[in-house]
């Protein structure tokens, strides 16, 4: 990309964060609206079925994805190879799921899912079949179709999932939710991309790539695994509400950090692949990444996890009260999540993806400790051992930078320090008005406003050219008289 590099990373990032307002946006609504028209046992039994899904997602893409996309690939040989594999272990997973579905009831004490893994399964093969044109999009930076198929299939899916849920369908209607989600972006992604395999197969292909991939494959199925571990854990051995209300409290605090995440991380590692020669450049950029993500993530989060009694029982109602405590340990696990996932994509960028999977190993040894450990405590002090493993691999991550990119701790704590001072006293200010006694939903209002108005004062006096900037992005898009 060289020389435009910016202007392709501005328009990434523009588009990015269109895609991701556009779709939780969408998302956001319909699972509001689900959530009063469901019962909490029916997110305890869809949560259950999570891990099977995204294991599967993992286990399809194999990494291929990015390995293409560090490669600047364009062979058709190349990407038809991969589609072949890929469609072939989509289907393979899927047979798999589909007789294994009586055992994974038995696990979880639930016969209904014999019925509702096999009819969720499905999406599986969709992922396989769209995951080529998807990839081909990201080398190009076209974030722009990618936003276009992703708040289509979300906004037609989630119509379809109130619909279905105001007649009366239950659980079923967050399954069909799902599955139209994926054969909605199966079909719009061929539509836009217009690209089709050649009759052409070649294992070179596949071993080639797998030398970078089989370690983001170890990797994203660590990840998926330890994701999921609290929903198999809650729904094995406790009652299945308590699933429901870490199912929701997770899907809660996901809508914002997976926001935050893919409007201002999601298209760097891309970024980064394209400058991975270029160290002095590389490191510049992350510092920049890592400097102005932490200004909006961590006083987003303390606000969030102040605000959280206020927000859940004004969103979803009082029956979701006992998804208070979870969504407050998730936020606060989330704090940090996309200043961690900047470091580990500026390694991979380099190649380093064996480095970023005992990173990972580390992290995941962390969280198993915690699970072990206090389990017998309850439900929610074992996610506050998660919270711990997090950070503790935050910290990890910010070594290995130093290291193998020359990001010193000192730099990485100067740019992230400010931030947290911002954050905590923004915190302060939301929860003790939070004690007032008034409705919730006012209580919300004014916590909202007033911790606005202090992020942008501080914002104004301390971070005076970041503000310049945005003031300037924004007159550049309102309309003109």
């Amino acid at each position: 990309m060289g020389d435009n590099l910016k202007e392709k990373t501005i328009n990434a990032l523009k588009w990015s964060t269109v895609d991701r307002f556009g779709q939780q946006a969408v998302q956001f609504i319909v699972g509001l609206a689900l959530a009063r028209l469901l019962k909490v046992e029916d997110f305890g039994l869809v949560g259950m079925l999570l891990i099977f899904n995204a294991l599967s997602f993992v286990l399809v893409e194999s990494g291929f994805g990015q390995s293409l996309v560090r490669k600047k690939s364009n062979d058709d040989k190349e990407f038809s190879s991969i589609f072949y594999f890929n469609i072939f272990i989509g289907f393979f997973i899927y047979i798999i799921l589909f007789f294994c579905a009586p055992l994974i009831a038995t696990f979880f004490k639930q016969p209904e899912l014999i019925n509702i893994s096999r009819i969720s399964f499905i999406v599986i093969p969709f992922n396989a079949l769209y995951l080529m044109p998807f990839i081909k999009l990201g080398i190009k930076l076209d974030f722009k179709n990618i936003a276009k198929v992703n708040i289509i299939s979300t906004f037609v899916s989630g119509a379809v999932g109130v619909i279905l849920a105001l007649k009366g369908f239950g659980v079923w209607a967050l399954v069909w939710q799902l599955v139209l989600y994926h054969f909605i972006r199966f079909l719009v992604f061929y539509f836009v991309v217009r690209w089709k395999p050649i009759r052409f197969f070649s294992f070179e292909y596949i071993r080639e790539h797998w030398k970078f991939s089989v370690n983001l494959l170890g990797t994203g199925v660590l990840n998926v695994v330890f994701n999921n571990i609290f929903t198999i854990v809650l729904g094995r051995f406790f009652p299945l509400k308590e699933t429901g209300f870490y199912t929701q409290a997770n899907k809660l605090s996901e809508t914002a950090n997976y926001t935050f995440i893919s409007i201002l991380t999601g298209s760097t590692y891309n970024i980064f692949s394209q400058i991975q020669d270029d160290l002095e450049r590389l490191r510049r950029i992350l510092r920049e990444f890592i400097h102005n993500v932490a200004i909006i993530v961590i006083p987003a989060g303390f606000f969030l996890i102040a605000s959280a009694n206020d927000l859940i029982i004004t969103l979803i109602g009082e029956q979701w009260k006992g998804a208070i405590s979870y969504f407050q340990l998730i936020c606060a696990a989330n704090l940090i999540a996309p200043l961690y996932l900047l470091n580990i994509n500026a390694l991979n960028s380099k190649g380093l993806s064996g480095l970023t999977f005992k990173i990972e190993l580390a992290k995941k040894t962390l969280i198993l400790v915690a699970i072990i450990s206090l389990f017998h405590f309850g439900g929610k002090i074992m996610i506050t051992g998660y919270v711990l493993a997090c950070w503790v691999a935050y910290f990890i991550s910010m070594r290995a930078s130093k290291k193998s990119l020359n990001y010193f701790w000192r730099n990485q704590l100067k740019d992230i320090i400010p931030p947290f001072g911002i954050g905590i006293s923004i915190g302060i200010v939301v929860f003790a008005i939070s004690l007032l006694s008034i409705k919730p939903i006012y209580l919300l209002i004014i916590e909202t406003f007033v911790a606005f108005f202090i992020y942008l004062v501080i914002i104004k006096f301390f971070y005076p050219n970041l503000f310049e900037k945005v003031l300037d992005q924004l007159k550049k898009h309102l309309p003109k008289k």
